[in-house]
């Protein structure tokens, strides 16, 4: 009963109508930043925090968290209509959404990714709301062995991800792996990979590549199309909203996406990039119809749009009851908690009962707000689409730029952004997969660090990743995973044969 009563509690203190006011902005900032390609939840979080001095904890935590899910929707509509991710997890939603957009079918694009947003979203605040305490259990079994066997089982999507030819998704996956290996070694200290440029001594920013791949590649092949008379209109085909059948193919994927999320979201510092790939490779794999894939499959949009607001939600579990951010965005949300005097931590939620049913209930009332504030808003968006590519694609440009040079005002991140534009554009000529290259970059820097501590703490035993259960078990699903693609063609030739033998 006392779980029944917080929980009312927290109800009361987030339809409290200056915190419903706070929602409302902090939802309505985060979508149009998560727009701006490059801004994304932090650099806004961060521009706001000196506005909330001064203001009730729980308020202030309200208006900030806001900002952060309201940017995960607002990055897939750029995603979608423009095929540049405003925000590093919709990275994946470009792979079909855009494709859907250009099918004509933007508005359903659009409305899937809305509506999976808000049911993952739903889902993920109730198992936050009645699993907290348990979640930080979890997370905390996990160390550097199992972070190791989970990076291996996530590399096993790249398989999902490779489009015709699996050898050239294994060359731009070691590709990202090498990229994110650029910059000083976190162990060593030393430099790595810099050609002695003091720029990328830490290292490039995932927007830089993320942005200049997706976008500014797009941007360049759709000015090169549009000079050779290439370039066709959009119209939009069907209904704008969802119909009965996009319902049922998205329904599956929209629950798998919000249950990968939220536990994926759980394990600090993995985020919703992982969350949105796994998902993508797990619709991949069970779904009748892979082919579909990379063309507009809407299974492809509706299973990364939940597995990522799903882990914005299941990231405020180690933030929250165990003091440990989940992702740069919780970790920024992490030092409001400290600046208000409050500490994180397995007692919070007893200590503070009120700040944290407050913010709980205010992700679901959050949510339902995003909803009501996007969905009549599709109708506008699509029309996007109808502008000319000659005043379109420059404005993809301007933004673009505006949004990489806003978060660090160096003019040498602009040349590292046209250099992978071109590597984009390049990629986009000879049909090389780019997904699998932002995943080894994603995932390429944790790998190193997991294989590298759990040697040392090992002291070089590589037992050490065989001997934990929940490691063993990634390591041989994943094993599955990158065999079962080659084994399985071989027994149903083989098949065919005895079978063609015995008629």
């Amino acid at each position: 009963m006392s779980a029944i009563h917080y929980i009312l509690q927290g109800f009361e203190t987030a339809l409290l109508p200056l915190n419903l006011l706070y929602v409302f902005v902090g939802t309505l900032l985060g979508t149009i930043l998560g727009i701006l390609p490059g801004i994304g939840p932090v650099a806004g979080i961060a521009l706001l925090m000196p506005v909330t001095y001064g203001m009730d904890p729980t308020s202030a935590l309200i208006l900030l968290c806001g900002m952060y899910y309201g940017a995960q929707y607002g990055g897939s509509a750029t995603a979608i209509l423009i095929n540049t991710p405003g925000e590093a997890s919709s990275m994946i939603t470009c792979i079909d959404g855009y494709q859907m957009a250009r099918k004509g079918r933007a508005g359903a694009a659009l409305a899937v990714s809305a509506w999976g947003s808000f049911i993952a979203g739903t889902l993920s605040v109730i198992g936050l709301a009645a699993l907290a305490t348990a979640l930080s259990k979890l997370a905390l079994s996990f160390g550097p062995a199992e972070y190791f066997g989970l990076m291996i089982f996530s590399l096993a999507a790249v398989s999902a991800l490779s489009g015709k030819s699996p050898g050239m998704s294994i060359i731009a996956v070691v590709t990202g792996m090498m990229i994110a290996t650029i910059g000083l070694d976190s162990q060593t200290g030393s430099t790595r990979f810099t050609l002695g440029l003091q720029d990328l001594e830490n290292g490039l920013a995932f927007p830089i590549i993320a942005i200049g791949l997706f976008a500014l590649g797009e941007v360049f092949l759709t000015l090169e199309e549009k000079s050779q008379g290439k370039t066709e209109i959009i119209k939009l085909s069907g209904s704008t909203w969802m119909t009965r059948e996009d319902w049922r193919r998205s329904a599956g994927p929209i629950v798998r996406g919000g249950v990968i999320g939220f536990f994926l979201g759980v394990l600090p510092g993995i985020g919703g990039v992982l969350a949105s790939i796994i998902s993508y490779a797990t619709e991949v794999r069970l779904s009748k119809r892979p082919q579909e894939f990379g063309q507009g499959a809407i299974e492809g949009v509706a299973g990364p749009e939940a597995a990522n607001n799903a882990a914005a939600s299941g990231s405020f579990v180690p933030m929250l009851a165990m003091g440990i951010p989940g992702s740069v965005t919780t970790a920024v949300l992490l030092g409001v908690l400290i600046m208000f005097g409050i500490q994180p931590g397995p007692r919070m939620i007893d200590d503070n009962p009120g700040l944290f049913w407050g913010l709980v209930n205010s992700m679901y009332v959050g949510n339902v707000m995003l909803l009501i504030l996007n969905l009549p808003l599709i109708g506008l968006f699509v029309r996007i689409l109808y502008t000319p590519t000659g005043i379109l694609m420059p404005l993809v440009l301007v933004f673009s730029v505006i949004g990489i040079y806003a978060t660090d005002t160096n003019v040498v991140e602009l040349e590292f952004l046209l250099a992978f534009g071109v590597l984009g554009y390049i990629f986009k000529k000879i049909e090389m997969p780019i997904a699998p290259l932002v995943l080894g970059l994603v995932l390429g820097d944790t790998l190193e660090k997991s294989f590298r501590q759990a040697l040392i703490l090992s002291g070089g035993d590589p037992s050490i990743f065989v001997k934990s259960p929940i490691c063993l078990g990634l390591l041989l699903v994943s094993l599955a995973c990158f065999l079962l693609p080659v084994v399985l063609p071989l027994l149903r030739s083989r098949e065919i044969a005895e079978s063609a033998e015995n008629a």
